[in-house]
């Protein structure tokens, strides 16, 4: 009997060895210090809606004189200092480059409600007015640092990039450009929104091989819960928008040189752009999951490749501030 306790010792030890290993490898994530830059991290709060509503921003120390505002939204789970962390502080750095205020704004219960009709956490059941709530943030940083209104711009992931989404659809007239990564736009019988059909700059950023948001279209699947419904095919999200802007062709396709040949992803790109309307692009990483490109550091291998063929945080400014389509 004790050699038999001690054999089952063994293989629990194993198991849970085992266990630990695989946790270390697909949760792990290059978690780094924020980088020593010489603008202020601010924090505050707003009251909407009757709810305290919380933020933190970068403001650069050479900040422009009509500075615009990046608002970036976290995805499901998060917060604003996660969106920061997960994207490497790369937005501080630009923000201090090009002299724009990076925002992080806080979802409410760590959600944001965005256009899915199903989802099942508060945010979107209790109806939250995050439209509202970005508005009125916008308007605060306007009044406290000059901001300059007709250039906010909304970028967000997965559940961010939804809610980024939100905002082009029904207040296309406070934003100057969307940019949503790893999000797809909802079937019709999945939408609560109410879209004003009115055009918008925007950028989408998807992935093949992610294993939360199809790539191809379908159910928005999150560990065993389906309740945020399904949702279109990225090139029909792009080409929503597209035809929104009064394109009626099928984009300028265009396959970017290889960068990292060694991560096994590839990028492809399909642009519309002509004088007088709005750019809408769509970015596909081929190979790519639930993650925001990045050329040095990996977010967790459980959502899936972190590509390393270009610069997330570098591609979504650019796009912004040149309102016209990135070039490999």
């Amino acid at each position: 009997m004790k050699r038999i306790l001690k054999w089952l010792a063994l293989l629990l030890g194993l198991l849970l060895v085992s266990v630990g290993l695989l946790a270390f490898c697909y949760l792990r994530w290059d978690d780094i210090a924020p980088p020593a830059l010489p603008g202020s991290m601010q924090q505050g709060s707003l009251l909407h809606d009757g709810k305290l509503r919380t933020w933190q921003a970068y403001v650069p120390a050479a900040v422009a004189e009509r500075p615009a505002l990046l608002l970036l939204l976290h995805g499901s789970l998060g917060d604003g200092a996660a969106m920061r962390a997960s994207h490497f502080y790369g937005f501080d750095v630009l923000a201090e480059r090009a002299g724009f205020i990076a925002v992080y704004p806080d979802g409410y219960d760590r959600h944001w409600n965005d256009c899915r009709a199903g989802a099942s956490y508060r945010a979107n059941l209790e109806n939250i007015d995050d439209v509202g709530f970005l508005q009125a943030l916008a308007g605060q940083l306007a009044r406290e640092h000059g901001a300059d209104l007709s250039r906010v711009y909304v970028a967000g992931i997965s559940n961010g990039g939804h809610m980024a989404y939100r905002m082009g659809l029904e207040a296309p007239d406070s934003i100057a450009g969307i940019a949503a990564i790893a999000a797809n736009l909802p079937v019709a019988d999945n939408l609560d929104c109410v879209p004003t059909a009115q055009p918008v700059a925007t950028l989408v950023i998807n992935g093949t091989a992610d294993p939360i948001n199809p790539y191809d279209g379908g159910l928005v699947e999150i560990y065993g819960d389906g309740s945020r419904g399904e949702v279109r095919s990225a090139m029909a999200t792009a080409t929503y928008w597209a035809r929104l802007a009064g394109y009626g062709d099928a984009g300028q396709q265009m396959a970017w040189p290889e960068q990292a040949p060694q991560d096994g992803t590839s990028v492809r790109s399909t642009s519309w752009m002509a004088p007088g309307r709005p750019a809408v692009q769509l970015l596909t990483v081929v190979g790519g999951g639930h993650t925001t490109p990045n050329p040095v550091y990996n977010l967790p291998k459980i959502v899936g490749v972190t590509s390393h063929e270009f610069d997330g945080t570098e591609i979504i400014w650019s796009f912004f501030s040149r309102r016209e389509p990135v070039q490999p």
